[in-house]
Formats: C-alpha cells, structure tokens, sequence
C-alpha cells in the first residue's frame, strides 16, 4: 500500500489539472499562434509560468486505484500488475484466468 500522502498528492495534482485545463489551453493557443505579435505571445509565456506548477498535465502519475501502486499500473484496468494478478486468481475479473504450463 502506498503512502496515504502520495496518494493524495496525486489526487490535489488532478483537481489543479482540472482547474486550470482552460486557462493553460487558451494561453498555448496564444503562444503557438504565428500571426499574434512576439511581445503578446511572450506576455502569455510569461502567464503560463505563473501557473501552478502541478496544473499541468504531464505531472499527475497514473496510480493502482486500489494500493497505489505508481509502478507496473496497466491503464486499461487502472490497476497495478499485483492487484490484477490476486483479483485474477480470485475469479473477480471475468474472462480473465490465471495460466498455467
């Protein structure tokens, strides 16, 4: 299991992504226009670091929504390698057996 704190760091880090999506969109959209003059385009540059640094997208880490798990997480299943192998052998994930040879 991991800690209760990175775990809910992760899910402050997801609130903030949320918060901020349309206001970080609206100033790349700014950024990346060729037409814009330099100086507006580099006032919007400016604004985007400003932001919080955690409202960015690229910082959230996909955890097991079970234990926590940063490590071995299939996105599929939003959970990580250990939890889908015990849930597996315990039959609560249909169509999924456990092989053997």
């Amino acid at each position: 299991m991991a800690k209760k704190s990175m775990v809910n760091r992760e899910v402050k880090r997801a609130k903030l992504v949320q918060q901020y999506a349309d206001r970080r969109a609206a100033l790349k959209a700014i950024i990346e226009d060729q037409s814009k003059p330099m100086e507006e385009r580099f006032k919007a540059s400016m604004k985007l670091a400003k932001l919080p640094r955690n409202s960015s997208a690229t910082r959230i880490h996909n955890r097991c929504q079970l234990t926590g798990r940063p490590h071995a997480y299939y996105r599929k299943l939003k959970l990580s390698r250990i939890m889908l192998r015990d849930l597996a052998s315990m039959g609560q994930i249909p169509g999924m057996v456990k092989s053997s040879w």
